[in-house]
């Protein structure tokens, strides 16, 4: 029964549906994790200051952009996978393994900071690797993949400036 309606929703990807629902759940926590990075990412980036406030601010910058990108990819995945993507803060609060920024910290706890979320965001995506392997979804472990080697430089340029 579980593989025709897979087949009357169009959902036919060659993995069971307890797989591809897992896989979607998992990238859910990964959607959320990378949607609240993106967002305290943006908001140090309004409020840092200090000495290096011109090379933080341009570098937030980047980060920022680039999860922006991520959190689409991230999203069309898991449409793609037949589940609805969350997309509410609430959601994205029950979901997510990073906590908010609390107040404005320092650029050198910024730093630290976001150093340490974007390592977060790797483990979530490492969580969920061997689901997608068992299942032989590769377009999924594509995407972690690129995610985790994305977020492994950015922890490590992150580090950098700490010293």
């Amino acid at each position: 029964m579980s593989k025709k309606k897979h087949q009357k929703a169009g959902i036919d990807l060659g993995m069971s549906e307890e797989q591809r629902r897992a896989i979607a759940g998992g990238l859910s926590r990964l959607l959320a994790d990378t949607y609240t990075l993106y967002l305290k990412t943006h908001n140090f980036h309004w409020n840092v200051t200090g000495p290096q406030f011109n090379s933080l601010h341009l570098m937030f910058e980047g980060q920022y952009t680039e999860l922006a990108l991520a959190v689409d990819l991230i999203a069309e995945r898991i449409r793609a996978l037949g589940e609805p993507a969350p997309g509410s803060y609430s959601a994205y609060a029950r979901l997510s393994s990073i906590a908010e920024a609390d107040g404005v910290p320092d650029a050198t706890e910024m730093v630290r900071i976001l150093a340490n979320d974007q390592l977060a965001v790797v483990r979530t995506a490492r969580s969920i690797f061997p689901l997608a392997d068992e299942a032989h979804d590769e377009p999924t472990c594509d995407l972690l993949t690129q995610r985790m080697q994305v977020h492994e430089k950015t922890a490590w340029m992150l580090r950098a400036n700490l010293g």
